[in-house]
């Protein structure tokens, strides 16, 4: 027994319902720090990017390669599992354009579609236009 008490061992009551209940040796304090790295390593796993909001901001005026270029990390961004908002600032005379805003994000949903569908439309909000797209 000196034995088992200088290795740590403990005697440990696994099953207390069985008949007869049934009990091991082991290392509880080993054991318990297992289990716990255990749980942590699984809801690291099962919550890898759920839910992850990824905001791409633009302008009414943002030049068409600079568009190709959001478009691009917003699908590296839906493949990978987040959401993507896309957020559309207008500032002093832009908020009379308000429908060229519209018009880029209802093609940036279109060319995103076969990736992504809509979870909320594009609507304005103050002086920003948002689109939130989420992965299929």
């Amino acid at each position: 027994m000196n034995k088992a008490r200088e290795a740590g061992l403990d005697l440990v009551e696994v099953a207390p319902m069985s008949d007869p209940p049934v009990c091991r040796i082991m290392d509880y304090g080993k054991w318990q720090y297992e289990q716990k790295r255990k749980a942590r390593e699984s809801r690291k796993k099962s919550q890898q990017h759920a839910g992850t909001l990824k905001e791409i901001r633009l302008r009414p005026e943002t030049d068409p390669h600079d568009l190709e270029i959001k478009t691009r990390h917003a699908r590296e961004f839906l493949e990978k599992g987040h959401k993507v908002q896309f957020c559309m600032f207008f500032r002093g005379r832009q908020m009379l354009h308000q429908d060229k805003g519209r018009e880029i994000l209802a093609g940036l949903a279109e060319s995103m579609e076969v990736l992504a569908k809509i979870e909320r439309p594009s609507r304005m909000t103050g002086r920003r236009m948002t689109l939130l797209l989420v992965p299929r």
